[in-house]
């Protein structure tokens, strides 16, 4: 049995706002309208889910529409998804090292931080990281 947009808002927690521009965008589809209401096959749950999780990995909707075949099946790229995880995995590293980097800065007994040798050197980094050419990175030790 077909859900009205109300049952998928409850349901999904997406607003009806969004399952409109969802729509538009050929991310899901509508199955018709009982009086000005559109109407959803229940599988378009589980396409709102696989939307979220491509968005809260970092995929464009454009990239989540490419994970669709075109009876709303999901056809994801095995490759793509490897990609992605190679780069949060590299933004994870990122963060790793700058929250150690902060915790050493902020528990450093040195009597000021331009005096401790640890923050100095991730000063430097910072500065070398930023130039031209450089490879974007936070240093990869902690201060």
């Amino acid at each position: 049995m077909d859900l009205d947009i109300g049952d998928v808002v409850a349901r999904s927690g997406v607003p009806a706002s969004t399952l409109r521009y969802y729509e538009e965008r050929k991310l899901i589809a509508s199955t018709g309208r009982r009086g000005q209401r559109r109407l959803f096959a229940p599988a378009v749950l589980d396409q709102l889910a696989l939307i979220g999780l491509g968005r809260a990995a970092g995929f464009s909707l454009d990239d989540i529409a490419g994970m669709f075949a075109p009876d709303g099946r999901p056809e994801i790229d095995r490759a793509m998804l490897t990609t992605r995880a190679d780069e949060l995995d590299h933004t994870i590293a990122q963060l790793t090292a700058m929250s150690e980097s902060l915790r050493h800065a902020a528990a450093c007994p040195a009597p000021s931080h331009m005096e401790c040798p640890t923050f100095r050197a991730m000063l430097a980094g910072i500065l070398t990281a930023g130039r031209p050419g450089s490879p974007k990175k936070v240093p990869s030790r902690p201060l």
